[in-house]
């Protein structure tokens, strides 16, 4: 019965993703408990713990599983969202739980440069809002970024934070089943966290790497000794499903743990003396206040662990005083706001049914094959299959600057129902560009750029904490981000008029994105124009918190992640990165989040 429920379901929200919203309501109808079955409480059980969790995303959820292993401490994490549900493990359903309540729905300000072709001139950016954060709605792709990053960030003033004195903590987290020939030195295989291939992918994915070869890379193991060269993608995957942070991290029930869900968690309390005393939280509409003994740990994220600091009057003097919140420490919080930013419109067609279509995806047998099975279409996030580090003429070191990711389908093949929806791609463009295709197969490769010199800050509307923050991207305002990405667009098309390709009869697809037909089709400007019209987000968005001594004046937290001048205070996510890592930045949350646990643990062992 339960295989039944499913199956219907599978192609419900296929075929109609506004039905996403009421997943969860619909398989508890039915009797069905969430997936990973994580043990919560509805309020907290104590009035005071000893550290407490803001937020369960990769870093939160790591934390949240290494603390409470001293059974000694006592441990809450507060998250804003619900568990997560059944439908959250199918990878190709990425797309549509971008449309539901699992994500905070956040958009960028309007900008000059950027999101051009986008609804309001505004990119969406997906966040999630769930047990697992945005682990739960993202492409589950696993890079670790290059050695070269994390020396960066120990030459910034970060000690401790080297190639070599981070690498332990990527194979603490990780449970490595990649298939082939690999340097079992870069890897771990008990860890938490698993690491795979999908198990299905297209003609196309292994033509893309056949490409590469023709072109004379290598295809490789990027989380290994090098990272230029092609590969199918890594992803957080256990046998075809979603492996979350929650699912990875939080299928523990300990006595010494409460995990709160639907907890927006609103302040952190301080007293006179610069102390964390506990947090404000919002529950089923009141508001309710728990503390904390030793330490508070902000894991919230890039967006919201920002917001929340200046909330609490930790941020910039002059912005705090003008939203009028009383200014507990005057540090740049928001600032260095960057992210990977790429290109969706390069779109390749082809003369054989090998891509991923919707009208094909429907079918039972799929259906049946990856309910029964984990495999078949279902089991590739969105549609993503492999991927390319490259260098262009603009590299300005040894890391690759540009990654090509290559999915198997483009923005048209779900017939403009969810991934065009997902990025907030206008009416226009995608009536113009994208509907004249729908039922066609096609392909695309999205040009991403590794070094974005475009910085920019997230600022708060007001000091009602239930408003959106305001997040002024400034995307492009460097104009060596556009020509990095130019450059990743003509080696894409290189890749496709490779022969692995040409079997396939595959060709630029030719219709002009509306606000670039003045320019001639395929020339610099015309590329130009539709990367400012059709940027990516990838959810990359890191350095809100910046991590660096205190001489620094761009830094909010030290190395060892507590918050310049407050007592008790810790930020552990990705707004602490100080520059941005290659690839995606996932594999690196997981990464400080173990390092940082182990780091309160020092910390605590020699103050006892």
């Amino acid at each position: 019965m339960e295989l039944l429920y499913a199956t219907a379901i599978f192609s419900l929200i296929i075929i109609e993703p506004s039905l996403g919203a009421n997943m969860f309501q619909l398989f508890s109808s039915y009797g069905f408990r969430n997936s990973f079955d994580i043990h919560t409480v509805a309020i907290p059980t104590r009035a005071e713990y000893d550290f407490i969790i803001i937020g369960a995303g990769s870093g939160g959820s790591v934390i949240t599983n290494r603390l409470s292993e001293n059974r000694k401490w006592k441990i809450l994490l507060l998250e804003a969202g619900k568990p997560e549900g059944i439908l959250n493990q199918i990878p190709i359903l990425v797309s549509n739980f971008q449309q539901t309540d699992y994500n905070w729905g956040y958009r960028v300000e309007e900008q000059k440069n950027a999101c051009l072709g986008m609804k309001n001139r505004r990119c969406t950016w997906p966040r999630g809002k769930s047990l697992g954060g945005t682990s739960t709605l993202n492409y589950m792709i696993h890079t670790r970024g290059n050695r070269f990053d994390y020396d960066h960030w120990s030459e910034l003033g970060n000690d401790g934070w080297s190639y070599e004195e981070v690498l332990p903590y990527f194979k603490k987290s990780e449970k490595f089943r990649v298939p082939g020939v690999y340097n079992k030195s870069f890897h771990g295989e008990e860890g938490p966290l698993s690491v795979e291939h999908a198990p299905y992918h297209t003609k196309l994915a292994a033509s893309f790497l056949k490409a590469g070869q023709h072109l004379g890379y290598e295809v490789l193991d990027y989380n290994g000794p090098h990272q230029i060269g092609y590969s199918y993608l890594q992803l957080n995957m256990d046998k075809g499903s979603r492996c979350s942070a929650s699912r990875a991290y939080l299928r523990i029930k300990r006595s010494n743990l409460d995990i709160v869900t639907d907890a927006r968690v609103t302040k952190v309390l301080l007293n006179d003396q610069k102390r964390v005393l506990g947090v404000e939280f919002i529950k089923n509409g009141a508001t309710q206040q728990v503390r904390a003994s030793r330490e508070v740990i902000l894991s919230a994220g890039t967006i919201d662990s920002a917001k929340l600091l200046m909330l609490s009057g930790i941020g910039p003097k002059n912005h705090l005083e003008e939203m009028g919140i009383k200014v507990q420490k005057d540090l740049p919080v928001g600032h260095n706001l960057l992210e990977h930013i790429g290109f969706l419109g390069l779109t390749f067609m082809v003369n054989q049914s090998v891509s991923f279509l919707q009208n094909q995806l429907v079918a039972p047998r799929y259906i049946m094959d990856y309910a029964l099975h984990r495999s078949g279409p279902f089991s590739t996030p969105g549609g993503a299959e492999a991927l390319a580090f490259i260098q262009t003429k603009y590299a300005i070191d040894s890391r690759p600057d540009v990654e090509l990711l290559f999915n198997g389908g483009s923005l048209h093949s779900d017939n403009g129902l969810a991934v065009r929806k997902g990025y907030g791609v206008s009416d226009e463009v995608y009536n113009t560009v994208f509907k004249p295709i729908e039922g066609k197969d096609a392909f695309s490769i999205w040009p991403i750029t590794q070094n974005p010199r475009s910085h920019g800050r997230i600022l708060l509307k007001s000091k009602n904490p239930l408003d959106d923050p305001i997040i002024q991207a400034h995307f492009f305002e460097h104009p060596a981000d556009v020509e990095i990405i130019l450059e990743g667009i003509k080696h894409a098309i290189k890749i496709v008029s490779t022969p692995p390709f040409q079997k396939y009869g595959a060709q630029l697809h030719g219709i002009k994105i509306p606000g670039c037909q003045a320019f001639q089709f395929g020339s610099d400007d015309y590329w130009r124009c539709g990367i400012r019209h059709l940027p990516s987000m990838m959810n990359h968005e890191i350095g809100t918190a910046k991590m660096g001594p205190s001489t620094d004046t761009t830094a909010v937290v030290d190395a060892r992640l507590r918050v310049h001048g407050i007592q008790g205070l810790r930020v552990i996510d990705a707004s602490v990165m100080p520059t941005m890592p290659v690839g995606h930045i996932n594999a690196g949350i997981f990464m400080i989040g173990e390092k940082g646990a182990d780091m309160i643990k020092e910390d605590w062992e020699k103050a006892q």
